[in-house]
């Protein structure tokens, strides 16, 4: 039982507060530099009260054609794709990988899972050289399905379901089999309703994971026609023959910031529910 005393209510609320103020300061000067002209910030001195440059920046952003990059909508359709072929891609192999390993019985299925339970230590980062070079040959360079199909695989993802289907109690399936339901329709018709929290859960999860990807649209992608939101706010600052436009730049990141924001928002209720709940 824990102990209710002021000071350790005061201690847990400041440690929280402080939590949020380090987390939030970040983007707290992005959103003030998204408000002023470029002339302001190349100053050197960082504004920390808003600017009035706000709209116009974001109508810049939004309309404008910035040098270097396609139209900014190309690279939201191209970031939105991305991350919704790799959240569904994930979502539909990892569910139908832990039933196999959970519900059937066949040689290997162990070592199998343990496999793919040891890939969680392998980062992309850590195989993105052999990756790059297998998807070089198969010619998906400044494509989707290069984008997409090196990142379409999850342990993590994996592992969840395997842990949440061995809860589901085996006298479930023994009744489903009586009432004559047979592999196929007992995964479709009770074991998918009964994940709907862990797959909305994930879903936020792998969306937020499929929109951030940096490194790897930066390793396969030399056509402006592929460049996700990510990589056009790195190609952005990266400009070797005039100083960065930070402003925009900021009012970009703000942007591109918007969709994972609102996508927990808007799933909060199931992406907790998803997160807490171990027994259904």
């Amino acid at each position: 039982m824990v102990e209710n005393r002021p000071i350790l209510d005061f201690l847990t609320h400041a440690v929280l507060i402080l939590g949020v103020v380090i987390v939030a300061f970040p983007v707290y000067i992005a959103l003030i530099a998204a408000t002023h002209h470029a002339s302001e910030l190349s100053s050197g001195l960082m504004p920390l009260l808003p600017g009035g440059e706000f709209f116009n920046n974001m109508s810049l952003v939004l309309f404008s054609k910035l040098p270097g990059l396609p139209p900014f909508w190309l690279m939201v359709w191209n970031s939105t794709l991305m991350a919704l072929i790799i959240t569904a891609g994930k979502i539909a192999i990892s569910i139908i990988s832990a039933y196999a390993i959970v519900y059937f019985r066949f040689p290997g299925r162990i070592i199998a899972f343990w496999i793919i339970f040891i890939t969680l230590m392998l980062p992309v980062e850590v195989r993105i050289l052999p990756t790059y070079e297998v998807v070089a040959n198969l010619g998906m360079l400044n494509s989707f399905a290069g984008l997409t199909i090196p990142l379409i695989a999850s342990a993590t993802a994996t592992f969840l379901f395997r842990q949440f289907f061995m809860t589901v109690p085996d006298e479930l399936m023994e009744a489903a089999r009586v009432d004559g339901a047979g592999p196929l329709k007992f995964f479709w018709d009770i074991l998918l309703p009964l994940s709907r929290t862990n797959i909305a859960a994930l879903c936020v999860i792998l969306f937020i994971y499929g929109w951030v990807q940096y490194l790897w649209p930066l390793l396969v992608t030399t056509n402006e026609k592929y460049y996700t939101l990510i990589l056009g706010v790195q190609r952005l600052s990266a400009t070797a023959e005039a100083e960065p436009q930070w402003n925009i730049i900021m009012a970009a990141v703000i942007l591109a910031l918007l969709p994972p924001v609102l996508i927990v928002i808007f799933m909060q209720r199931l992406f907790v529910k998803g997160l807490v709940e171990t027994e259904k």
